[in-house]
């Protein structure tokens, strides 16, 4: 399974989105701290899901972090986030 697939499966089963988009940006980090020449190491997600509705920017944050804690320990060096609720 690619890393990738990893962060699909994880967000899916733990807060089950209305929208998930899983984008491996590696590409774009080439060369670069933490980049890998297989890539799988910067990622961009933007998602909605109603379990975001009422948390803060930094509470939608720190639950995907805590969701994806073992794979930000190793295999993936930068994520950025685009997190919406559904009442946004």
């Amino acid at each position: 399974m690619t890393v990738k697939e990893n962060i699909e499966l994880k967000v899916n089963k733990s807060i089950n989105p209305e929208f998930l988009e899983v984008m491996d940006e590696s590409h774009k980090h080439a060369g670069h701290a933490g980049a890998r020449p297989e890539g799988e190491t910067h990622f961009h997600i933007n998602m909605t899901a109603s379990a975001l509705n009422g948390k803060s920017r930094v509470e939608r944050q720190r639950l995907i972090y805590n969701i994806l804690k073992d794979e930000l320990a190793g295999p993936i060096h930068a994520l950025s986030l685009n997190l919406k609720g559904t009442e946004d």
